[in-house]
């Protein structure tokens, strides 16, 4: 064999080699994939100056530019035992917002109450709600710092949703409740988690909401208790893409509230609120 076959021959192996080598590294040929990318995270943003706030610094009926009020004695889906007045039962003095339920006969019902709202006056899609309050004690006694949509866009409850950022039943002493309501969970079914705050009643405490359009979080006194992810499988899960206005009122009675009856002895009855600020969502 000559020189010029010699020298094709090693060339044809050579090449030959390079290629089987590429063929057996190609990840298409049994390989492992590459990994899968890493989870998204979100930041959970919020901006540090409140858009919106009431400190209740001026003492007398609360700001009429601000809060408004549900009014009437229809139980209220509940079986709630109260009529909520048309401010009747809300003033503020010494830069604390009182609402006070009463044993008092007032259109037919025995107790008297105020239920206060935002709706459009303030609205919300998204942003950090901090409430700071002291809760009413006694059985039959069922305050709570909550949001409702402004607009069923979604059809009636709970398909449009509702946020519960703060219950508490007198029965149930200090145990404070964070739930969500929607179409997919509702009422003894919504999603949410309860904390036992030993001072609840007699003490001052934080309760906020911390709503994202990939998530809910609930805090007590800062303390994380509840999240909730958008899972972005349509409104019957989330139905928390719409604006929202604030409630803050006392029940009596009522389907929960007054599932071991009414003390009457323990009215009239308050929740105290410090003030209540809001917190625009950056990202």
């Amino acid at each position: 064999m000559n020189k010029l076959v010699l020298e094709k021959s090693f060339y044809f192996l050579f090449t030959y080699f390079l290629l089987s080598c590429s063929s057996k590294s190609d990840p298409g040929d049994g390989a492992p994939p590459p990994p899968p990318p890493p989870p998204v995270t979100y930041e959970w943003v919020f901006g540090s100056t409140p858009v919106w706030t009431d400190e209740f610094s001026t003492d007398g009926a609360p700001d009429a530019s601000k809060w408004g009020y549900d009014i009437g004695g229809n139980g209220w889906g509940n079986n709630e035992l109260q009529y909520y007045t048309d401010g009747l039962n809300a003033s503020i003095n010494g830069g604390i917002l009182k609402i006070t339920a009463k044993k008092e006969s007032y259109s037919g019902k025995l107790y008297t109450s105020a239920r206060m709202i935002t709706k459009n006056k303030a609205d919300w899609l998204y942003g950090s709600f901090e409430i700071k309050a002291k809760l009413p004690k006694g059985r039959g006694t069922w305050p709570a710092i909550w949001m409702l949509p402004t607009e069923s866009v979604y059809g009636v409850w709970p398909n449009s949703g509702e946020i519960d950022i703060m219950e508490h039943v007198g029965y149930d002493l200090n145990n404070v409740h964070f739930t969500l309501h929607a179409n997919a969970f509702y009422g003894g079914n919504g999603k949410g988690s309860a904390k036992v705050i030993a001072t609840a009643t007699d003490d001052f405490h934080l309760y906020r909401l911390d709503w994202a359009p990939y998530g809910i979080r609930g805090y007590f006194d800062n303390e994380k208790v509840f999240e909730y992810t958008n899972p972005n499988s349509g409104y019957a899960s989330w139905p928390y893409d719409k604006k929202f206005h604030m409630l803050l009122n006392i029940a009596v009675g009522g389907t929960w509230g007054g599932a071991q009856g009414v003390d009457d002895s323990v009215f009239p009855a308050t929740m105290e609120i410090d003030y209540v600020r809001v917190y625009p969502f950056t990202r």
